[in-house]
């Protein structure tokens, strides 16, 4: 296939939120984005490839087309019919990496996004909002595997995803809402030095759960809902879930003592996607209460981290 080449000068800045995935309950499906962004600037140049990064990850992930949002950013052009005879990328980066804050999900879509963004400021592409974001919510689903970090990401606020048929790379083959938090509900992310992958998490998961445990996690993620909605005070209780959550413990023991230690304070903590850190959905004046554990607990950074009402943004990158 030949590929049109962009010209050089083409630019765009590209921002997006780190994101919290399954909220206890919501295992595979609910995510919510928080403010807390990365920031890509990507810039087509006349040959060669580039790669700074500031930040998190800055002297661990690689600078050449092995980076992430490189590949993804690559892909996507070529998919266009498009190509950049080079480019030049910098990343600053704010989202911990391997900690269960949608790391990941956040460069694919940042890298999908970029490339979006230089087809429209190169003039070769005209999409309206809403279509270039459900195509990058497909992409980056595909990539991922599943929605609930992508969604989020990509729309903001509190999402519930899924996907429709067998081939989520379909157009229509992913979907999500997006639903206002309630303006009282706080999220506090208590953040280990360690990290976690995936990959590991995922493969402590058993491949059948007890009816009961199914059934009660269900009802609980209808409530969790309303309580992230609707009424704050019900997040302690909507939070519960049996499919995952204790089943991944033994690959982060700290993390199931801090959660035990701030449920039992009546705080509504969750692993935040497949962990290692804690999610603790509060109200402003529970938020001093979760810092005071975290630290008496020792090793923990807290970050109180308002919902993002906003997914990924880009625009023309400045000169």
């Amino acid at each position: 296939m030949t590929l049109t080449q962009l010209p050089p000068g083409t630019s765009v800045a590209v921002r997006v939120p780190a994101t919290s995935a399954n909220l206890g309950p919501g295992f595979d499906a609910f995510g919510l984005a928080l403010e807390l962004r990365d920031e890509v600037r990507a810039e087509v140049v006349a040959a060669g490839l580039e790669v700074e990064v500031e930040g998190e990850g800055a002297g661990r992930v690689p600078l050449d087309e092995r980076h992430l949002v490189v590949r993804v950013l690559r892909e996507e052009l070529t998919a266009a019919g498009f190509a950049a005879p080079g480019l030049h990328l910098l990343c600053r980066n704010v989202i911990p990496h391997g900690r269960g804050l949608g790391s990941s999900a956040s460069a694919i879509v940042a890298g999908l996004a970029a490339a979006r963004g230089l087809l429209a400021a190169a003039g070769v592409v005209d999409e309206s909002d809403e279509a270039l974001r459900q195509r990058v919510l497909v992409e980056a689903t595909r990539h991922e595997g599943h929605p609930d970090n992508a969604a989020p990401a990509v729309v903001g606020g509190f999402t519930i995803a899924w996907t429709r048929g067998d081939d989520p790379a379909h157009p229509a083959g992913v979907r999500t809402v997006r639903l206002e938090v309630h303006p009282r509900v706080r999220a506090v992310v208590c953040l280990p030095q360690e990290e976690l992958a995936t990959s590991r998490a995922r493969a402590l998961l058993p491949a059948t759960v007890p009816h009961a445990d199914a059934a009660l996690t269900a009802g609980r993620a209808g409530l969790l809902v309303h309580a992230l909605t609707s009424d704050p005070d019900l997040l302690l209780d909507a939070t519960v879930d049996k499919l995952h959550q204790a089943q991944r413990a033994p690959a982060m023991p700290r993390t199931a003592r801090l959660l035990a230690g701030l449920r039992a304070e009546g705080l509504a903590a969750v692993v935040s996607g497949a962990g290692p850190s804690a999610l603790v959905l509060t109200t402003p004046e529970r938020v001093a209460d979760v810092e005071a554990l975290a630290a008496a607990d020792g090793g923990w950074r807290v970050l109180a981290c308002p919902v993002a009402d906003t997914g990924v943004s880009w625009s023309p990158a400045a000169p």
